[in-house]
């Protein structure tokens, strides 16, 4: 089998793709290396089941060969991170529906099943916790950014799930949410990589509001293999699956114990959220998925506790000092 990964030097993809050549299987890996980097498949440039392209995804004549020679698709290429959709929403609407409608155009013309990677975000600021993939979405006004990357990724599952229906082609969705590991970068404003990198320079931690919000963090590893074990199973197809951890914590407690962890000498610092980004922006209060119908549907669960994914992630970071 040989997997096509869009977007697969990013942190997620990354990963995908180490897990995939570990089980002897060949990889392509598509990325333009706007947020993705050579340095995250270092590891596996040299394995003969590897191969690298720069490019687009919305690059038809690039992408046509790649679709046709492969026999799954793993389209994870989009923009990412609050940061860089408040400050880039043209960038972040054109790559996340453009891509994706080249994506299933060539993967339709070639029978390949594809797992599209969306977002917990499509939920918007919807207060029914825990989410389930059939509740509504509630989306904030158009004036606001922030808003443009959920509803282009909601977009990206209408799309899939109408060339599911319309077309007979296998399509799975996968709701990521909140994944944290070793690779990603606090540079587009993901919580934990920043956190950290704070810590370990006794800095300030800088807290984006209240710090009463809460997320669920779920390591990298357990969401792929979530997402391997979707697309091995033939009853997936067709349907929306929240992919993340249920373990529930407020971005100040989470500020607190990477300050533990570390032994850090830093102090927790409070900002206005829309003084961080600039711009006015909201945010979500909570963020719990329901993970019952992927426990249905292949038996999956999370295995990695909160605590341990912060100290793999310090430990990562730590490593790369010692360098």
């Amino acid at each position: 089998m040989r997997a096509l990964i869009t977007g697969g030097a990013g942190f997620i993809g990354s990963h995908l793709a180490e897990r995939i050549l570990q089980d002897g299987e060949g990889v392509t890996v598509l990325d333009n290396l706007s947020t993705g980097s050579l340095e995250n498949i270092e590891a596996v440039k040299d394995n003969s089941a590897f191969e690298f392209i720069e490019g687009d995804v919305r690059n038809v004549k690039l992408m046509e060969p790649l679709v046709e020679k492969c026999d799954v698709v793993f389209h994870l290429a989009a923009a990412v991170g609050v940061r860089l959709i408040a400050e880039d929403p043209v960038h972040t609407i054109e790559t996340n529906i453009g891509g994706t409608e080249v994506v299933l155009d060539l993967a339709n013309k070639f029978g390949k099943k594809i797992l599209i990677a969306s977002t917990s975000e499509v939920y918007g600021k919807n207060e029914a916790v825990p989410f389930s993939e059939d509740d509504d979405i509630v989306l904030g006004s158009t004036s606001l950014s922030r808003w443009s990357y959920a509803c282009s990724k909601a977009i990206d599952e209408f799309l899939g799930l109408a060339f599911c229906r319309q077309y007979g082609l296998e399509v799975v969705i996968g709701r990521f949410f909140n994944t944290v590991g070793p690779r990603q970068t606090g540079q587009y404003g993901m919580v934990v990589p920043r956190f950290v990198q704070s810590a370990m320079n006794n800095q300030p931690l800088t807290i984006y509001g209240t710090g009463r919000q809460t997320r669920c963090f779920s390591y990298v590893g357990d969401l792929v293999e979530a997402v391997i074990g979707l697309m091995s199973c033939k009853g997936a197809a067709g349907k929306v699956y929240n992919i993340g951890s249920n373990e529930e914590i407020s971005i100040e407690e989470l500020a607190q114990k990477i300050i533990e962890i570390t032994g850090s000498k830093s102090k927790k610092q409070y900002v206005p959220i829309e003084v961080a980004y600039g711009r006015p922006i909201e945010d979500m209060m909570r963020r719990v998925p329901s993970i019952e119908r992927i426990n249905r549907a292949i038996g999956w669960k999370p295995k990695t506790k909160l605590e341990e994914i912060l100290r793999l992630v310090i430990e990562s970071e730590r490593a790369k000092k010692r360098v």
